[in-house]
């Protein structure tokens, strides 16, 4: 859905390969946007009303870039105006105005890592959330805040109570509603997989028709709402889970091969209790990272966040399949440092360090056997994999060649058991019917974060086989 006044994003997309390559693209301005600014700041005061070119520009961009797919196709938008609301209360009546005025809308939270899908693709507005950061209230095995409240924040409000997060993704920094829209799993994902399998209890959401009324969602009605960037309605508050607090240590760990290590990390990730979070990572991503003694940059690494009590029987575990202990480093250093080298914050660090690389975010427990089929796909090949109970995930980098390269290797990699999600699109790749049926009613006229629920196929097949059993899409 995109607003009829706007360029299509094949259009943006077209501009920028004939030659624009201007960091603010030569378009028109929304229709009605000084209005809108106008109502906006008698809504926020002046300073919720940002229209400085520094920090619209800032807003207009995510991690897109690490993508050498979509770096290519960027700029895409940018922000003609950024609203910074202080409270939750006051969101109502910014997205009535937006529906109002036909002003595009992209709501946006901090530290979480999306390839595109905080981009304003159509210009207009960017809502920044985090200033609406307040602790609301938590109790036994709960905790409600406001979108922009940090992650960091609410786990050490619930550690003075007794309790910790569920999870927590690996940039400690995110806020509630952007780990919420834009994440999905992290420390803590080990037992309790994603965001969107249990963790969230409440949303409040707004959505952006004329009366912009606030409403409640609870438990599996949460889930067009969850990883939908935005389209469905904007997550003003949020009630996620609480567990029992533990005391957590950091154990590193080094192997000389691959079937060694891996059959480590799968006997820590069933280890009882459970660890918080279990990462592995070859010789080539260790030696891009900080010097530390408790890293091997010649050795795969083993790293694990584990309760205290379960040290020794860490230590054994490891050293059973032929592994050294190099350090066992207590909170908060230890967790600190290992969640920092989880998920995809390897593929930021090898980045930073070298040009020329991609990566594929990949899962599937044939990357804890033999790989070496795996590994021809792409030559030069470096793995990541973090232990889930639900399976075991990762990253795969390798150099980059082309587009065309990048999509053949994902059908050899799949051909091969291997499962691909590729973070080289900004669209809306999760739950799409139950996305598309929300923001039907959230968004009629197609102003929040446009661009990102990608169009409903046209169909091939005869019309004598298609049902509504068979073909969700053609139902009413």
């Amino acid at each position: 859905m995109t607003p009829a006044n706007l360029t299509t994003l094949t259009e943006l997309v077209a501009d920028h390969d004939a030659g624009s390559a201007s960091a603010e693209p030569a378009r028109q301005p929304t229709p009605g946007i000084e209005e809108f600014c106008g109502e906006a700041a008698g809504l926020l005061g002046a300073d919720g009303v940002i229209r400085d070119p520094a920090a619209r520009e800032k807003a207009s961009c995510d991690w897109a870039h690490m993508s050498p797919i979509l770096a290519a196709k960027l700029p895409a938008g940018h922000a003609e105006v950024v609203l910074r609301p202080t409270a939750h209360e006051q969101i109502p009546g910014l997205l009535a105005l937006a529906h109002r005025r036909g002003v595009p809308l992209t709501p946006r939270g901090k530290g979480t890592g999306n390839y595109g899908q905080a981009i304003p693709l159509y210009d207009g507005a960017v809502l920044d959330l985090t200033g609406c950061d307040r602790v609301l209230d938590a109790g036994d095995g709960w905790i409600r805040a406001e979108a922009g409240a940090k992650m960091s924040e609410l786990e050490a409000h619930a550690r003075t109570l007794g309790q910790e997060l569920w999870m927590f993704p690996s940039t400690f920094g995110t806020t509630l509603g952007g780990f919420l829209s834009g994440g999905n799993g992290g420390t803590g994902s080990l037992v309790h997989n994603t965001n969107s399998d249990g963790f969230v209890q409440e949303l409040t959401v707004v959505p952006c028709t004329a009366e912009a009324a606030p409403f409640t969602v609870r438990d599996a009605d949460t889930l067009p709402y969850i990883h939908a960037y935005g389209t469905t309605g904007v997550i003003t508050t949020a009630t996620v889970r609480l567990q029992r607090a533990r005391t957590w240590t950091g154990l590193f760990a080094a192997f000389d091969d691959w079937a060694s290590a891996t059959a480590a990390l799968s006997a820590l990730v069933r280890m009882a209790p459970a660890p918080r979070l279990a990462s592995l990572d070859e010789a080539g991503l260790v030696r891009v990272y900080r010097p530390d003694p408790a890293l091997d940059p010649t050795a795969l690494n083993l790293r694990a966040i584990i309760e205290e009590e379960a040290v020794g029987q860490a230590r054994a575990l490891v050293e059973s399949y032929g592994g050294e202990v190099l350090d066992v480093r207590p909170a908060p250093e230890g967790p600190a440092l290992i969640s920092s080298l989880s998920f995809n914050h390897p593929t930021y660090h090898l980045m930073k360090a070298e040009d020329g690389w991609f990566h594929l975010e990949i899962r599937g427990d044939v990357l804890l056997g033999d790989t070496t089929e795996i590994r021809k796909v792409f030559p030069g090949t470096l793995l990541h994999l973090e232990g889930m109970r639900s399976g075991t995930v990762g990253m795969l980098m390798a150099r980059y060649q082309d587009e065309q390269t990048v999509y053949d290797g994902i059908a050899a990699l799949e051909a091969l058991g291997v499962g691909v999600h590729s973070p080289h699109n900004w669209l809306v790749d999760r739950r799409l019917d139950l996305v598309r049926e929300a923001a039907r009613t959230t968004d009629p006229l197609g102003l929040l974060n446009p661009g990102k629920i990608p169009a409903v196929p046209e169909k091939t097949v005869p019309e004598k086989t298609v049902s509504k059993e068979t073909d969700p899409e053609v139902a009413p």
